[in-house]
């Protein structure tokens, strides 16, 4: 769906609230020829206790982390993003919604210094469902390994979340669609297992769970920590600072994915491997269903996690 068939039509931009199509840029910003730019995906979900931001304070202090190895200053604080994003989200009349809150540098000169151009911050919020499909969520996906390698972080800091580095995850995604998979695993250049283009990966052997440590050159997911939380607070064994090998993947009982956007969506055959049993695994299965019965308060934990609108 596009967003001219959605039910929005405000932006937040630099301190003001403006039309939808009024929030523009000059051709030569910065951000647009040199992928200058940090952003943030988090959610808002329609929960039991009314509309609520799932873990926002740590996505807003993610986005200043983010800036600061571009030594970007944010002319905004954390409560002012929080206040214009609530606004935002009451303005538009969503009670669930992606919120894309990003931070870049703008219009002055066009070296590749930035030192002259202003840093310019957005936010927008619109309604936006399963990120693969729903229907994927259940019955999980088919992926590739991509022949696209993650960057390192010696080349380029892979704990921000910066939008040029974004080029990496269209050419592994766009792979992996052109020979008919729903997504993408990203090898790192050691040839380890990284990540999805926009997800972290979790393994399950044995009863257990493993995902890629940060050392892996992988971005520190906030819906990684919550699963991470979530399944050791089920009693699971979780090992979240490991290698994995691209042929531990074929060899699997369980793979999912998980991100702001993808939440917890199984992943059900790699390269045309079947995973498992080729289906959700159960391991998967009570994880998701944890995941979604505290993202929609279904249960009094967890309410630290939540901003409500």
């Amino acid at each position: 769906m596009g967003f001219d068939e959605m039910d929005v039509d405000t932006i937040w931009m630099d301190g003001e609230f403006v039309p939808w199509e009024d929030a523009q840029i000059h051709v030569l910003t910065h951000g647009l020829h040199y992928g200058t730019g940090v952003f943030e995906g988090a959610r808002c979900y329609d929960t039991e206790e009314g509309p609520a931001l799932f873990r926002w304070d740590e996505h807003v202090e993610r986005l200043f982390q983010s800036a600061k190895p571009y030594e970007m200053e944010i002319a905004h604080s954390h409560e002012e993003l929080t206040d214009a994003t609530l606004e935002l989200i009451r303005r538009q009349n969503v009670e669930s919604c992606y919120i894309r809150p990003i931070a870049f540098y703008g219009y002055d000169s066009l070296g590749v210094s930035p030192r002259d151009c202003p840093t310019r911050t957005a936010i927008a919020v619109w309604p936006w469902g399963a990120y693969l499909g729903e229907e994927a969520l259940e019955e999980g996906i088919e992926v590739m390994v991509s022949s696209w390698r993650k960057h390192s972080s010696s080349q380029v800091p892979t704990n921000a979340k910066t939008t040029g580095l974004y080029v990496n995850s269209l050419l592994a995604g766009e792979e992996a669609r052109r020979y008919g998979y729903a997504e993408a695993i990203v090898l790192n250049k050691e040839g380890n297992v990284a990540e999805g283009p926009g997800e972290n990966l979790f393994l399950v052997r044995d009863g257990d769970i493993y995902t890629p440590g940060l050392s892996e050159s992988i971005l520190d997911g906030i819906t990684r920590d919550t699963v991470i939380t979530l399944a050791r607070d089920l009693g699971y064994d979780v090992y979240d600072s490991v290698s994995l090998s691209r042929g531990e993947l074929n060899t699997a009982d369980e793979l999912f994915f998980t991100g702001s956007a993808a939440e917890v969506t199984p992943i059900r055959q790699v390269d045309n491997v079947e995973i498992g049993s080729g289906s959700r695994g159960p391991v998967t299965e009570a994880i998701q269903q944890r995941f979604f019965e505290v993202v929609e308060r279904r249960t009094d934990e967890y309410d630290e996690w939540f901003t409500y609108v």
